[in-house]
């Protein structure tokens, strides 16, 4: 039997000691929005502007149908980030703008609801798709990119074993305004992942 394309898979669900990662679910609407409203004025300097309709239900359906998109078409991937004791929702990740052929390569993206930052929820969140990434994906190159005075974010990705490579000079347009980002990466022999030969 040939074997089944990673992403034709079910979704992939990532288990640690202290959180868990899935794909969002519609049923998570409720806990998401009313985290997010809860964490505005800590997330807003950090993402693009928030759409009138930022936390409406048809908003968050649009979220999933693009998501579920993407997963099937092997761009990307969203995961929502669960802590193991009490099953509460602490947060997003995305592995998005993956690239094939001799790229091997996608980009990550994240958020922390902000009655948990600076738990070390996201660094171990990291630590679960890293290998993720590397292993099950097969890519060899994993970007993100940050605002230089996210002094969390800087500090986040270099626990996480990423290399500043860069400035990207008004990279993305957060907030309303177009934003400097250092550019970080993690390739998979600095993390010491075996390099396998990409399927197909």
């Amino acid at each position: 039997m040939l074997d089944m394309p990673f992403f034709r898979r079910p979704p992939p669900a990532l288990k640690g000691q202290n959180i868990y990662l899935r794909m969002p679910m519609m049923r998570d609407f409720d806990e998401w929005a009313a985290l997010r409203e809860k964490s505005r004025f800590f997330l807003e300097p950090w993402e693009p502007r928030w759409a009138p309709d930022e936390l409406s239900r048809s908003a968050f359906r649009y979220r999933l149908k693009r998501y579920r998109n993407e997963f099937e078409q092997g761009a990307g991937m969203a995961f929502f980030l669960f802590a193991t004791a009490g099953d509460a929702l602490v947060g997003g990740l995305t592995l998005s703008n993956i690239r094939r052929g001799v790229a091997q390569t996608g980009s990550i993206g994240y958020w922390m609801g902000e009655p948990y930052a600076g738990r070390g929820m996201m660094l171990d969140a990291l630590r679960l798709v890293i290998p993720y990434a590397f292993e099950g994906l097969r890519l060899h190159r994993l970007e993100a990119a940050c605002i230089p005075d996210n002094n969390r974010s800087v500090g986040l990705l270099e626990k996480a074993g990423f290399q500043r490579e860069g400035l990207l000079k008004s990279y993305l347009r957060i907030n309303g305004t177009w934003r400097d980002h250092y550019l970080y990466a993690l390739v998979a022999e600095e993390h010491c992942v075996p390099v396998l030969k990409p399927r197909g």
